[in-house]
């Protein structure tokens, strides 16, 4: 379990010195105010107001009198306070002038004090029980300026390499950190020196903070765990305050691994960033961060690590050699890779002995490690809900559909008119895909909604992993797009807006064929449209445009529109040549609503052309 690395707190320490310094405040300000009310007397003047009827009532002790004036007009004195003498005489002039009076007892020195040790005893003793049952959020009040980060004990940390697979090219970099945390003189023998800091970098769900723990694991060394944003506060200094505590703590745990998790909270890029408020604050904390490392000693065996999704937001003086000097790329596994992590996952659940991971492997192609683990989990909840006792094939399949297309909406009634056009639309993509024999094979085709806005889908899963696009396949791929739509023109001779969203793809492609591949004769090889982040190709990345003159544009927007039409006459010319295939299949996919991966291959052996 993960230990807080903050201090064991004192007994009531922070309470005692809150409680006197508001104490001391009261108190100064309980007496600047009394001044204004109490007058200083000498003894003769308080017998001669006495005497003149001025005197309402009147407390007498060992060594003072006090009292309040009869009328006390606004912007005089209240009350006086005078040292009494010995005056036998007082008591009977007091009586005579009819003056309430009365005795005090006065405390002793040592009484006031034992008094006061009793009431911040008792107090203390109040704090730390309640301090104990608050929540940890009123509890920091307390310790803003203490790092957040989480300490794993050696013996704590169960994850090894053992449990990491598909990674192998940087789980044999990290090997090397682990080997000089264990042994560091068989690296600085030659005068080399282990690296100051190693940067895990990848998009997200490929194992960095597994990996990360993993290599505590082998190194059997304590292990700091902290995010970015936890680093970043509103009040200036604390974020900076921070660091400090936690790089000191590291120092004083040596050996151990330091893993900063999101840095790109912490480390985003300060140029351009002019204001006040939360950029300071970041500035300052980043600022701090670059300090603690540039005066930190990679001998002392301390090893910083970092993970990110976002390395182009970071500031170049954060990534420099001699801070992180190691940079380790991830990416999603390969389908060997794939398979690997499965096997890894599989023994947490009751597997049929006849899974072919591979096949499953194969049909998962961009999956990220955490796709595979959910892919594995939810394989499992299909299998229960269906009442087996074993994980079987089919529900890796209808796993991968839920987290490809979204959950089935049985539910959502159709008329028999859409049903039968959703039913020629997706049996158009699949036809295409067959006759032009593209990369991805068609695996299921199915007219049940699913998700947000799928009325039916067709699911093609490459058969290989690749890493280049060839023109003709892309065009290919803009074909098999417009197959929907081409088979609604030919069949209704009337269209629908279903293939918006594959109009929308289609026209992303051709325009990257023109724009950014150089695949346009008439555009030439210039690049207009740049990908600021390809390595990591999340989905909601922003192309940056380049500038360029109207006729450019307007020769663009006509090789686009060119290279959507040629596809789309491609893909009606391949459906007037397959009508026995698809009015074959419209009939089963309308009476099963599904269509697998192996009756599709059958009819298209019978009909397909």
């Amino acid at each position: 379990m993960p230990t807080e690395t903050r201090p064991p707190r004192g007994f009531g320490g922070n309470f005692i010195i809150i409680f006197l310094v508001v104490t001391a405040i009261f108190y100064l300000y309980e007496y600047f105010n009394a001044r204004k009310y109490v007058e200083t007397l000498p003894y003769s003047q308080f017998i001669a107001n006495v005497n003149e009827g001025k005197v309402k009532e009147v407390i007498i002790s060992d060594t003072k009198i006090t009292g309040e004036f009869t009328d006390s007009k606004e912007n005089k004195a209240h009350f006086f306070l005078t040292v009494p003498v010995k005056d036998e005489h007082l008591i009977e002039t007091l009586q005579a002038k009819n003056v309430t009076f009365q005795g005090e007892v006065a405390s002793s020195f040592w009484g006031n004090i034992l008094s006061w040790i009793f009431l911040i005893y008792i107090l203390s003793l109040l704090w730390s029980l309640f301090s104990h049952k608050m929540p940890s959020g009123m509890q920091g009040i307390f310790s803003m300026t203490k790092s957040k980060a989480k300490v794993f004990v050696e013996k704590d940390i169960k994850t090894t390499f053992n449990d990491v697979a598909g990674i192998e090219d940087a789980k044999d970099e990290l090997k090397e950190i682990v080997q000089f945390l264990s042994n560091p003189k068989q690296f600085t023998r030659l005068g080399g020196r282990a690296p100051k800091g190693v940067l895990l970098v990848g998009p997200p769900g490929t194992g960095k903070t597994l990996l990360a723990r993993a290599l505590a694991g082998e190194a059997k060394v304590l292990f700091f765990s902290i995010n970015g944003s936890e680093f970043v506060e509103l009040y200036v200094g604390l974020g900076a305050a921070r660091v400090r505590d936690l790089f000191e703590q590291a120092r004083k745990a040596a050996p151990c691994i330091l893993f900063i998790d999101e840095i790109d909270a912490l480390g985003k890029s300060r140029m351009g960033h002019i204001g006040l408020g939360a950029n300071d604050e970041k500035e300052q904390t980043l600022n701090q961060l670059l300090a603690e490392m540039d005066g930190f000693d990679a001998s002392t065996g301390v090893i910083i690590l970092a993970a990110t999704n976002r390395p182009e937001v970071l500031d170049p003086a954060l990534v420099r050699s001699g801070r992180f000097d190691r940079q380790i790329l991830l990416h999603n596994p390969d389908q060997i890779g794939r398979e690997q992590i499965l096997k890894v996952h599989i023994q947490k659940i009751k597997a049929s002995p006849t899974l072919d991971l591979q096949k499953v492997a194969s049909i998962t192609s961009g999956f990220s490690g955490a796709d595979l683990a959910n892919l594995v989990n939810e394989a499992a909840i299909v299998a229960t809900r269906r009442g087996s006792k074993e994980v079987e094939e089919q529900d890796f399949s209808l796993a991968m559909e839920r987290i490809v297309a979204g959950p089935e909406q049985k539910k959502k009634c159709m008329n028999a008119d859409e049903k039968k056009r959703i039913a020629y639309h997706e049996l158009g993509h699949a036809t295409v895909s067959l006759s032009l024999k593209t990369q991805d094979k068609v695996h299921k085709v199915s007219i049940i909604p699913r998700g947000m806005g799928a009325l039916g889908y067709t699911i093609q899963r490459p058969m290989e992993d690749r890493y280049l696009a060839i023109q003709d396949d892309i065009l290919k791929k803009i074909c098999v797009l417009l197959g929907g739509r081409a088979s609604e023109k030919i069949y209704f001779n009337n269209i629908s807006t279903g293939a918006a969203d594959d109009l929308s793809k289609a026209t992303n492609i051709a325009r990257a064929m023109v724009t950014q591949y150089g695949m346009s004769e008439k555009v030439g090889l210039a690049i207009f449209d740049e990908q600021p982040a390809p390595m990591l190709n999340t989905p909601y990345q922003q192309y940056v445009t380049r500038p360029k003159s109207e006729m450019t544009s307007q020769f663009i927007d006509q090789e686009v529109r060119a290279i959507l039409d040629h596809c789309f006459k491609q893909a009606e010319h391949v459906l007037e040549l397959n009508k026995n295939f698809i009015n074959e299949e419209v009939v089963l996919l309308l009476k099963s609503e599904t269509l697998n991966e192996s009756e599709i291959a059958n009819a298209w052996k019978k009909y397909g052309v």
